[in-house]
């Protein structure tokens, strides 16, 4: 299994939990990407996913942006329901093609220091069987 560390930004802590979003959610959104189930890549280390409604499918569920680098880190960044908001628009994409690829540069260092400021949340995943 790839050890793929996963975070997310202080915006979509709020959003997991008014949501109901379990960790453990977001680990399997993370592991369907890893085995090659995207839904939407967006280019520039940009995914969007589809999240599950607890207790229902994906569907009606929640979409999620993900600055994503297989086998290495995935960063949750925005979220919406698909009820609310279909897609991004051109400039949100744009705005977050640029901004993946600054987050999926980070050194170590950076990243850790951002983590000590509360900027990202490490998501803690349990391997696969």
């Amino acid at each position: 299994m790839n050890c793929v560390h996963v975070f997310k930004t202080k915006w979509f802590v709020r959003f997991a939990r008014k949501q109901k979003i379990s960790d453990d959610a977001l680990c399997k959104v993370i592991d369907d990407a890893e085995d090659g189930k995207i839904d939407a890549d967006l280019g520039a280390g940009v995914i969007k996913q589809r999240i599950a409604r607890p207790h229902e499918g994906k569907s009606g569920g929640y979409r999620a942006i993900i600055y994503y680098r297989k086998g290495n880190r995935a960063f949750f960044v925005f979220g919406f329901c698909k009820k609310d908001k279909e897609n991004l628009s051109i400039d949100e994409e744009e705005i977050h093609k640029k901004s993946a690829g600054i987050v999926l540069g980070l050194s170590e260092e950076q990243l850790k220091e951002l983590i000590e400021l509360g900027t990202y949340t490490e998501v803690i995943c349990h391997a696969k069987e």
